[in-house]
């Protein structure tokens, strides 16, 4: 590692303020930064910690949604939704270990939008609006590829609005090194129809599976995408698994999010 300055904020206006720097850069739990710090893959001259701020903690409702303070810890996610939205409580038990879950948050994962992240096909397929402390920017406009989004340099994620469907789940086929989805699915049923978001298997990052979509809002079953397939040319090729590989287990994934879901 090598030295740089270390400022931890009280609040969202000193934040902004301090990330307004040159080579400042926001920290969350650290989990991908610092690593990729230690190698000098990225090297801020000042880390900016966003976790002391008492804005940014905590779930709570908000309407028909729930609202997670971007610094409020995976650990913190799978014990406040366990009641209110169990299948986001499930994900985020799912996520590395306890050292990660008790260190990495919400609004890091989202702002980072690692392509075998969880919280991001959490996000995309509950419809949620990421809020920044300047604007809203709803799911389906935030994420813009690998390690991608509609974030701005200096823009921090605040909160997450996150609908509440009237069933959900997520399932993921772990790579058991790293704890990523080799292939990770969340199904969600709202009143006026079912969204399906695939992480882990595409080349573009996460999205939405709309052919499942539109063939589970007719039918809720597993049986109905029985003949569905997503096409392997824009999946990833890696160690771990061949494009066709991904495109199949996207369809074995989705139809066990649905069973469970519908459980």
């Amino acid at each position: 590692m090598y030295e740089f300055d270390f400022v931890r904020p009280a609040t969202i206006a000193e934040a902004v303020q301090a990330l307004a720097a040159d080579e400042a850069q926001a920290l969350g739990g650290g989990q991908t930064l610092l690593p990729t710090m230690k190698q000098r893959l990225a090297m801020p001259e000042a880390l900016v910690s966003l976790t002391g701020i008492d804005e940014l903690q905590g779930v709570c409702p908000d309407g028909e949604a729930l609202a997670i303070g971007a610094a409020t810890t995976h650990a913190d996610v799978e014990r406040a939704t366990a009641d209110s939205y169990p299948a986001l409580a499930a994900l985020a038990g799912q996520i590395g270990d306890p050292a990660v879950r008790n260190r990495g948050t919400i609004g890091g994962s989202l702002a980072n939008n690692d392509p075998s992240a969880c919280y991001p096909a959490a996000a995309l397929a509950s419809g949620a609006t990421i809020v920044t402390h300047r604007r809203e920017i709803a799911a389906d406009e935030y994420f813009e590829g690998l390690f991608s989004t509609a974030l701005e340099e200096d823009e921090i994620i605040t909160h997450v609005r996150m609908p509440v469907p009237q069933a959900a789940a997520y399932e993921k086929f772990v790579q058991p090194a790293s704890r990523f989805a080799l292939v990770g699915v969340f199904v969600a049923r709202f009143e006026d129809g079912v969204r399906v978001a695939v992480t882990g298997a595409s080349e573009e990052g996460v999205f939405r599976w709309e052919e499942a979509e539109a063939a589970l809002s007719q039918s809720f079953s597993a049986d109905a995408i029985a003949g569905l397939s997503v096409d392997p040319d824009g999946m990833i090729a890696d160690l771990h698994g061949s494009k066709a590989y991904r495109a199949h287990l996207v369809q074995v994934i989705t139809k066990r999010a649905v069973q469970a879901a519908a459980a």
